[in-house]
């Protein structure tokens, strides 16, 4: 036997919290990325701090929180009661230690392993921490979960509460970004779930009254088809209504936590829906028809809930303790109730609802033979199909962890195509290859999609049809040339993805692949410039002698150079709708037949480019 395979006592190590942590990050935060991503780890940091100060609130200590983002510097101030002085360094950096363990203190509290300020600490290059308490204070400071600085007790005359001041370490996270969009929507996720929280983001106030009918009146976009129905009752509430738009959507929260994987009390709350719905109307609708254009939002409050994993984005309990009582039972009672006894107190509401219904029953059937003929086209279009070279792992294959590198780059043409089949890691990423400019859908049905055989396959790659929680791929990512054609062939897709699939972008998985313009290099080393500034530092570490190549295609960077841009150092612009873009609006102005105001629009915007290259270095 080898030295490399001897097992003995010394190949046995202990170690220490912050070693463990920093040694395997996924457990504790999910997947790292650079920000690009709203699950990415910086914002999961965020949170694990941000929940410690909202159970806070929820106990009844402190109605505002004070979130402050600088470049790389994040700070969160509440006003609760502070940690105690004399557990400051243990609450942030002795794994299983913290007040949540004992439920009566927090009874349904967010954090509940005694883990996520720990994950924080270790995961930073630096940490500090501040507790005022009862007219005192205490500051201790952390590199890498060691202490650094431990200022003795001391009065003070702020009030009481936590600061905590944090640094994402770069060894761990690369070269990463808060894009603050991200961040607005969890703390607004939060005030919404608060009644009364106010959250100060970079002097920027949020505070909501009325709950989830605030969320879905913030996120709706799109016409609805009847007031949205707002129901709350014990530890439950939900809202929702039918819009005119593709598919179902859903915000589902337990305990404020965001579980955007849902879990067992979406699960009951589509069983109750469905249920009621059937009992009221006395028909057998069909589930899909309920569902069809549905977009709701549900919390529930849990004690000691139980995760699928560590990011708690996915409700697994089955049971309500201590009542012992199941939450499909708890949700399917409380929704039947009301939801009956709203219906028969607004009729017009429930005649609106019951025209949706057979609306969507229409069009499922006028769709059926469309849709088996296009089912029946990609078998046999899958038999011989070069448009889709799959992964191995996918996003909905939930035993793998890393389903979350899940990624699909849809491109154009063979030889684009060609390059990243042959530089991509087959484990995780697929290419989808288009077959020149796909057809602009603004304004279609979605009957176009079964229709056309191009979107009928980028369909079925992605495994749209039946609903978001199908989807193929983590990561949907637009790869086109950096050229007219190839930027006219992206806004082509996007208008295809917000026009059928609009949750898809909502949901954070649409991505527009950067790709380097210039190689710029000498025989020692070589820089790829994604623009022209990026270039002249280039040029500027390089000297005059560097040569300069211009990539005009994804065709022409070698499979050899382009694993470099797909793997580790990947750059992703996240594709976001904020709570101001409105789909209809945003889809009218680019694709509709203001052609005028739009070639305005892009007469201004050029100048402001072209102003912006005239201070650049010409090369």
């Amino acid at each position: 036997m080898s030295n490399e395979e001897t097992y003995t006592e010394d190949s046995i190590r202990s170690l220490e919290w912050s070693e463990h942590i920093r040694l395997r990050p996924g457990m504790y935060i999910g997947k790292l990325g650079d920000g690009s991503s709203p699950d990415d780890g910086i914002y999961v940091l965020i949170k694990e701090i941000l929940d410690n100060s909202i159970d806070e609130f929820v106990m009844r200590y402190g109605k505002t929180i004070e979130v402050t983002i600088k470049e790389q510097t994040v700070c969160v101030r509440d006003y609760g009661r502070g940690i105690p002085l004399g557990k400051v360094v243990e609450c942030v950096s002795k794994i299983n230690t913290g007040a949540k363990y004992d439920s009566k203190v927090f009874k349904k509290a967010v954090g509940l392993n005694g883990v996520g300020s720990k994950a924080v600490n270790a995961l930073s290059s630096y940490f500090k921490v501040q507790s005022i308490r009862e007219g005192r204070t205490r500051i201790v400071e952390f590199h890498r979960g060691d202490v650094v600085l431990d200022d003795p007790e001391k009065p003070a005359e702020l009030r009481s509460g936590t600061i905590i001041t944090f640094v994402p370490d770069e060894d761990i996270f690369g070269k990463y970004h808060y894009i603050p969009e991200y961040v607005q929507k969890m703390l607004w996720n939060y005030v919404f779930l608060n009644n009364g929280l106010t959250i100060i983001f970079n002097g920027e106030r949020f505070v909501a009254q009325n709950g989830l009918l605030d969320l879905l009146n913030s996120y709706i976009d799109t016409p609805v088809l009847y007031p949205i129905i707002h129901l709350r009752d014990g530890e439950f509430e939900c809202a929702f209504t039918h819009c005119e738009v593709y598919g179902e959507e859903y915000y589902t929260f337990v305990n404020g936590q965001h579980t955007t994987q849902g879990g067992t009390h979406q699960a009951a709350f589509r069983e109750a829906l469905v249920k009621t719905i059937r009992d009221f109307y006395k028909k057998d609708f069909d589930t899909n028809d309920i569902k069809a254009s549905l977009i709701a939002a549900l919390s529930i409050k849990v004690q000691d809930p139980v995760f699928e994993s560590q990011t708690k984005t996915k409700l697994g309990s089955v049971h309500l303790e201590p009542d012992g009582i199941t939450i499909r039972n708890y949700i399917m009672d409380i929704v039947k109730k009301h939801l009956d006894d709203y219906l028969h107190m607004n009729p017009e509401t429930a005649e609106a609802l019951l025209r949706k219904i057979l609306q969507s029953e229409k069009e499922r059937r006028e769709w059926a033979n469309i849709k088996k003929i296009a089912k029946e086209s990609v078998k046999k279009v899958s038999l011989h199909n070069k448009k889709l070279r799959d992964c191995r792992i996918h996003y909905n294959n939930n035993n793998d962890d890393r389903r979350y590198e899940s990624t699909i780059f849809i491109t154009e043409g063979d030889s684009a195509s060609g390059s990243i089949t042959k530089a991509r890691d087959v484990n995780t990423q697929a290419v989808f290859s288009l077959k020149g400019k796909p057809l602009n859908c603004f304004g279609l049905s979605k009957r176009v999609v079964y229709e056309n055989e191009e979107f009928n396959l980028l369909q079925a790659a992605l495994n749209l049809e039946e609903g978001l929680e199908y989807l193929r791929y983590n990561y949907v990512v637009v790869a086109t040339d950096a050229d007219v054609d190839g930027m006219h062939i992206r806004l082509l897709l996007l208008t295809f993805f917000l026009q059928f699939y609009p949750d898809l972008v909502r949901n954070g998985h649409l991505y527009i692949l950067q790709t380097p313009l210039f190689r710029v290099r000498n025989k020692q080393k070589t820089f790829y410039c994604y623009s022209p500034q990026e270039k002249q530092d280039a040029l500027d570490k390089l000297g005059a002698n560097a040569e300069i190549t211009r990539f005009k295609g994804l065709g022409e960077i070698s499979p050899d150079e382009f694993k470099y841009f797909i793997a580790k150092d990947i750059r992703l612009d996240p594709v976001i709708l904020t709570r101001e873009s409105a789909v209809p609006e945003v889809l009218t102005f680019y694709m509709g037949k203001n052609t005028l105001e739009r070639q305005n629009f892009i007469i201004e915007n050029l100048r402001v480019e072209a102003d912006i290259l005239e201070e650049a270095p010409v090369l």
